[in-house]
């Protein structure tokens, strides 16, 4: 045997994966709020769930991704026994446009459908942006029509307001790929040859929120430097675009938020807007092609069908600087941004942007089918819209109470402890003849820590949120008592008593029944404190 001393098996490091972030309760129930009120909105439109898996074959997702400088373009793929490539899911649509084709016989169209659940992307993480994360959407297959690509804005902003986001903090912005493929067209970049150029025209243009007009004009350029002079930082290679072309497709900003520069195509667009006129866009003369005509046309038919609806352009608004970073996309896309400033965790004021969108993809489910299928449909960046509901203080991710904590005082008699949590859970919390609960959960938990310290029992129930505490010693056993403690009501009178002596005397919050009165008694207290609760938040209002 080695005279060395051996060494001591290295401990495991507990470390989060880069982009993949752990969710508290806290996020967890803020996350179902939401989604609940979402849900209500999808099925008011008509839409019914459907769920597909995380792992689809990777020629089933296709490659429409921007991230092409990343492993396998911004999936995560991995190869099975059979030598198929299997892909975790990057968004919802394309898994939607496999489960379509697969089960086309046996779907009624038009398909109305929802879904929620995670997606992967391979990208470089940072703060606020991750590899996992959660999306909510709605799609509507197998119809043609822009009228189903105007409901889906209108019910994006039914959504918006369903979560508490008043009109004028909200805006539902609508552009057309055609416009932006006729304008290309009209730059000399149409034609399949000239597709890898467009991309990056496009995503120039989408990078607008980011880098400002100056910015993409660079991008549309020469390229840009991260650092904003040559040499500092990284470099992204623009579109090599000449000037002209360049101011050309600026000027399609014109009317957007951003694009300031062309103030008198802005006025004039606003103007025919109000007196729901067509609008004339920026291609006039030799440039124009039937490509962009078609594209006008398809959102001026939009806009008189939200309007007609009663969807004013304080709520949904024909945008031209939307694009869509997703390369299937085909004709009408849209984004919900949130307007003005929202805390961030900071408490620093700062605009949130795009929380949702999409558009029409009528070749994504075609792949499959060999006939045209047309589609159209949005997604919500769950994550991301809870975070700023959060902020915003229209969600609450605190549990509406924490349990009902059944303390052990003598561990000889847990058995005698478990039933009393049994029992109220089941008064608590009754059920219908088909089990379904009648009222909101009230939890109930019976303590498992170290039962030889009481105290620590009690600041655990504190910690924990617990409204009531169940005592019953020794001696409270042997007179057939118990002790339900109000701890809301104790912590108030704890508050003004300042003698330690006093303060045990006074016992406050503590009601000593019988063994038969348990239920009652914490219903009772229960009820007092949702009335005290109810009050104090009238209070607070006026």
């Amino acid at each position: 045997m080695s005279d060395k001393k051996q060494k001591k098996p290295q401990k495991l490091k507990a470390r989060l994966a880069r982009g993949f972030p752990d969710r508290s309760s806290a996020d967890i129930r803020a996350t179902d709020q939401m989604m609940a009120r979402i849900r209500t909105v999808y099925e008011r439109f008509g839409f019914e769930p459907v769920e597909t898996p995380f792992v689809e074959y990777t020629d089933a997702l296709g490659k429409f991704l921007p991230d092409a400088d990343r492993p396998n373009e911004g999936v995560f793929s991995f190869q099975d026994d059979d030598d198929q490539w299997l892909s975790l899911r990057y968004d919802l649509t394309a898994p939607l446009a496999r489960h379509v084709a697969e089960n086309f016989n046996d779907i009624q169209l038009p398909y109305r459908t929802y879904r929620a659940g995670w997606v992967f992307r391979n990208e470089k993480p940072g703060p606020g942006r991750f590899r996992q994360f959660m999306q909510f959407d709605a799609d509507i297959v197998g119809a043609p029509g822009v009228q189903a690509d105007a409901e889906m804005c209108m019910m994006m902003a039914d959504t918006m307001e369903a979560l508490g986001i008043p009109r004028g903090d909200y805006v539902i912005r609508v552009n057309n790929r055609k416009v932006l493929d006729g304008i290309m067209e009209a730059i000399g970049l149409g034609g399949n040859e000239n597709a890898g150029k467009r991309l990056t025209v496009l995503r120039a243009i989408d990078k607008l929120d980011k880098f400002g007009i100056e910015g993409v004009k660079l991008l549309l350029g020469p390229g840009r430097w991260d650092g904003g002079k040559e040499g500092e930082g990284d470099f992204a290679p623009g579109a090599g675009l000449e000037n002209k072309y360049i101011e050309l497709v600026v000027s399609e900003f014109s009317q957007s938020k951003d694009g300031a520069s062309t103030k008198q195509i802005q006025k004039s667009e606003h103007v025919r807007e109000e007196m729901m006129l067509p609008s004339q866009g920026v291609l006039g003369g030799k440039f124009q092609n039937d490509t962009y005509l078609k594209g006008m046309d398809e959102l001026d038919e939009i806009r008189s069908l939200i309007l007609k609806a009663g969807y004013g352009p304080d709520r949904i608004k024909i945008d031209p600087s939307v694009v869509r970073g997703l390369e299937y996309y085909t004709g009408p896309v849209y984004e919900a941004e949130l307007l003005g400033g929202i805390p961030n965790e900071k408490g620093q004021i700062v605009q949130f942007g795009s929380v949702g969108g999409g558009g029409r993809y009528d070749g994504l489910v075609s792949r499959f089918m060999g006939q045209p299928v047309p589609a159209t449909g949005f997604s919500i960046g769950v994550s991301r819209l809870m975070t700023a509901l959060k902020n915003l203080g229209k969600l609450s991710g605190e549990a509406a109470s924490g349990p009902i904590m059944i303390t052990i005082m003598d561990r000889d008699r847990v058995g005698d402890y478990a039933r009393m949590a049994q029992e109220l859970r089941t008064e608590l919390n009754p059920l219908d003849d088909d089990g379904q609960p009648l009222g909101p959960t009230i939890p109930v938990e019976l303590f498992q820590g170290n039962p030889k310290d009481f105290p620590k029992q009690l600041r655990y129930a504190d910690r924990r949120g617990s409204p009531i505490a169940i005592i019953q010693g020794g001696n409270e056993k042997e007179a057939g008592k118990l002790i339900v403690k109000d701890l809301i009501e104790g912590k108030r009178i704890a508050e003004t008593i300042t003698d330690n002596a006093e303060w045990r005397e006074a016992k406050a919050g503590e009601h000593l029944v019988d063994e038969s009165e348990l239920v009652i008694t914490v219903k009772r207290i229960l009820a007092e404190q949702a009335s005290d609760a109810a009050i104090d938040a009238f209070e607070r209002q006026v």
